[in-house]
């Protein structure tokens, strides 16, 4: 079962209502994607498991590297969580 890597989405139980209102169980699985994603801030490219909407978030948010930042740290992978720390340590030593 696949997990979105940044905003921790996975797999959900539902109901399918029948007209006859039946309730059957399912699963609806998240749309995610194995990306490669640029980071401005490392100046290279990031592998992330993202999810199709979270793609569409960040593009709206402003990009990879704003959209990792203001993200919930109890939401990120650990692999999302090293490369947050990545981020954040090159920008400090920036200015």
């Amino acid at each position: 079962m696949s997990r979105c890597e940044i905003t921790g989405k996975g797999p959900v139980v539902k109901n399918l209502v029948s007209h006859s209102n039946i309730k059957t169980k399912s699963t609806a699985q998240p749309n995610v994607q194995k990306k490669r994603l640029f980071s401005r801030a490392l100046n290279s490219m990031v592998r992330l498991q993202i999810a199709a909407s979270t793609l569409r978030d960040m593009e709206h948010v402003g990009g990879f590297d704003a959209y990792l930042l203001n993200a919930d740290d109890a939401k990120l992978s650990k692999r999302a969580m090293a490369i947050k720390s990545r981020i954040k340590k090159k920008i400090s030593t920036k200015k």
